[in-house]
Parts: structure tokens; C-alpha cells; sequence
């Protein structure tokens, strides 16, 4: 077949790093490698095959498991975009933390974690670490001299959230990066929230970066995914422990988010434009108490955010209606265009409420015209008293 480029463009590298034509068939799409097995002419090809596969090569195939080629295009789509030497898809989001963690933790480390993460983050800090040795504070990532204090002998790594759930707080990533490799340490980065279309923490110094590929790379609500990205010296472990836990992603679930990634950047720039203008219309709306978006000057970390993502400061947007619990209720039970989710990063707008949070709302804004999407919020605002 006739040579082929990437491209250099983050554009063109999202629709064709990692996909070639099928060098059988010559389908243009990518085939679902629908096989357990792999099959081999020879018992020796079948055991340099298996050998090569277990030093972590990811193109040596010999049980899905371990590596398929679906997976590995997706592999290779993501690292190229991310600016990585390589990557690692897994079953879900929390597949790709837990397997980063163990991969890189064991017993009597210590690790600083964001003081805000994703619900089952928490859930694997505060109860699967410790019962393993491993102890963990938990700080403000924006506090760059409480993340200093925080640091031990014994700690191993920062994980942080670049952009937190709910609170869409925003941490100065390269001044935690040299924080961290002051110390001799890791710093993992959860970019879930903004995708590396709006932010690629490894070109401002982060070790590890990963993302629930469920949500914006895939951007459609339709697959379940996780992926890790950084220098293949420190995710050949991480492809190890994936493996042996089983957290094999299914080609199938590849095949989605494949498609998904190929209009990430189209995606992430109509999300971004959407959420500032709904941000804007929540702000000077009396009937919202606050509201907390990056791009707005009045969030906390605006400065930062402003610097490391420029005026495209993703599509989540937080805020609380006015009468706690009871106003939040009013305004989502009334909304007729966009549904109540806990997903976000989908082309349909999701909104999130959060009673247990004293009746917060998150709001993933999807890529619908925007007018449409500030008269049903001005709907659901005219319920709230």
C-alpha cells in the first residue's frame, strides 16, 4: 500500500493517527478485532509472540487481553495527540487509576491527591490504598505551598484532577510539576474534564496524564473506556497491571471511541463556546446564587486558567440555584430539552444535580445551538423561587 502521514495538525492527527486502511480487506474504517486468540503458523512464532507481548510490546498479539489491534490503534491515535510516547486503553476510566496507582504505589508509599476528585477516586484513596499500605493526604492542588508541606519521604506521586469534579477548580500544573520532580516524584494527571483538544498536561510537565475515554474522546455516550498516556518506561508497569487485573477495553468499545476522538476538537471547541454563553446567562440571572466556570473572571482560578487553556476553557459548567436543595429540583424537573445524567462529556447537554452537595447542578453542555439551550435553562430558572 502506498505510503501514508499523520499529519501535523491536532485536527488531522485526531481523524488519522493510528488508522491505516486493512491491509487485508482494505476497509477504510478500522475493523473490530472481534478474537480472543490469535492464531500462529509455528510453535516458535507463537512463542516469540507471546514473549514480545509479556516484555510490553504493544503490537505483538497473541490473546485480546493482553493486546488487539483495535486497542492498539486507539493506543496510538491517543499518545500521538496527547504528545506521548505511548498509551494504554483499559475497561473504564477507574481502570486506568487504579491500574496507574497500583502500577507505580506498593506497600508503606505515600501519595498527595487532589482534596476533589470523582467519587470512586475518593472511594480508592480513603479505603483500597490504605488497606494496602499506602498512605494518602489529600490537599487543595491550587495551594502549591500545602502541596509542598504535604510531601514526605516516602511519597511516590501527585494525582490531581485538572479541572475538579464539581467545583471546576483549575491547579497550576507546570508549578506542580516542579514541585514534583523537585522531590523526585510523579505527577499523574486526570484531564478527563477538558480532553487534550482544550489541554495536554504533558507538554506543561505532568508524568502520566489519563482520561475516562468514556466522555469527551468518545463524546457520545455510547462506550465505556479509560486511557493512560506518557513515556513508555513508566506505562509498560501500568500495561502490566492492566493486564494481570484483567482491565482488558473491549475492540468493540475502541471501535466507538475511535470514531468519537475523529471530532474531539470540533467537539471540544462548540462545547466551550456553549458553556461560556450559558455560563454568562447563569451569572446575571438573580435567581443563581454562583456560578463557577474558568473562562469567567470571577472564578478563583481564572488567571491560571486562562494561561494553560486561553479562551477555550472547556464545556462543564457548576452552579447553584437560588433555595439550596428545593431550587435545584425545581430546575431540572421542569427542563424539556436537556436530561438529567450523571455522564457528561456527551454531545447532548447532561445536567448533573447534586443534593448531597447542597443542591449544586453540574452541567456537561453538549454541542446543541445555543439559543436552545438558555431558553430551556431560563425555563427551568422560572420554576425557582
Amino acid at each position: 500500500m502506498r505510503e501514508r502521514t499523520d499529519g501535523q495538525g491536532f485536527a488531522t492527527r485526531a481523524i488519522h493517527a493510528g488508522e491505516r486502511p486493512d491491509p487485508t480487506t482494505h476497509a477504510h474504517n478500522t475493523p473490530i478485532y472481534a478474537t480472543a486468540t490469535f492464531a500462529f503458523d509455528t510453535a516458535a512464532e507463537k512463542e516469540a509472540a507471546v514473549d514480545a507481548a509479556l516484555e510490553w510490546d504493544p503490537t505483538s498479539y497473541f490473546y485480546s487481553r493482553t493486546g488487539n489491534p483495535t486497542n492498539r490503534a486507539l493506543e496510538e491515535k491517543i499518545a500521538s495527540l496527547e504528545g506521548a510516547e505511548d498509551a494504554i486503553v483499559a475497561a473504564s476510566g477507574m481502570a486506568s487509576v487504579s491500574a496507574t496507582l497500583f502500577a507505580h504505589l506498593e506497600q508503606g508509599d505515600h501519595i498527595v491527591v487532589g482534596d476533589e476528585l470523582f467519587a470512586i477516586t475518593v472511594v480508592l484513596w480513603q479505603e483500597d490504598l490504605p488497606r494496602r499500605g499506602i498512605t494518602v493526604t489529600a490537599v487543595d492542588m491550587t495551594d502549591l505551598a500545602a502541596v509542598e508541606a504535604a510531601i514526605t519521604p516516602r511519597t511516590r506521586l501527585l494525582f490531581m484532577e485538572t479541572s475538579t469534579n464539581p467545583r471546576l477548580r483549575v491547579a497550576d500544573i507546570p508549578a506542580l510539576a516542579a514541585i514534583a520532580h523537585r522531590h523526585g516524584i510523579l505527577l499523574v494527571a486526570d484531564n478527563t474534564f477538558l480532553g487534550p483538544a482544550l489541554l495536554r498536561p504533558i507538554e506543561h510537565g505532568a508524568d502520566i496524564v489519563l482520561h475516562a475515554a468514556t466522555k469527551y474522546l468518545s463524546g457520545h455516550g455510547d462506550a465505556v473506556s479509560g486511557v493512560v498516556s506518557g513515556k513508555k518506561h513508566l506505562l509498560d508497569p501500568i500495561r502490566k497491571q492492566t493486564d494481570t487485573f484483567g482491565q482488558a477495553a473491549s475492540p468493540f468499545n475502541s471501535f466507538l471511541v475511535l470514531r468519537g476522538v475523529r471530532t474531539l476538537p470540533l467537539r471540544s471547541a462548540k462545547g466551550s463556546e456553549n458553556a461560556a454563553a450559558l455560563a454568562r446567562f447563569l451569572e446575571a440571572d438573580e435567581r443563581v446564587d454562583w456560578v463557577r466556570y474558568p473562562g469567567l473572571a470571577s472564578h478563583p482560578d481564572h488567571a491560571v486558567a486562562t494561561r494553560l487553556l486561553g479562551d477555550r476553557c472547556g464545556a462543564m459548567v457548576t452552579f447553584a440555584p437560588r433555595g439550596g436543595v428545593e431550587g435545584m429540583a425545581a430546575f431540572t424537573d421542569h427542563l424539556r430539552l436537556c436530561d438529567i445524567g450523571v455522564s457528561l462529556g456527551d454531545v447532548f447537554t447532561l445536567v448533573y444535580p447534586r443534593p448531597k452537595d447542597g443542591g449544586i447542578i453540574r452541567v456537561s453542555v453538549g454541542c446543541e445551538d445555543v439559543g436552545d439551550l438558555v431558553e430551556d435553562f431560563a425555563l427551568g430558572l422560572s420554576f425557582v423561587r
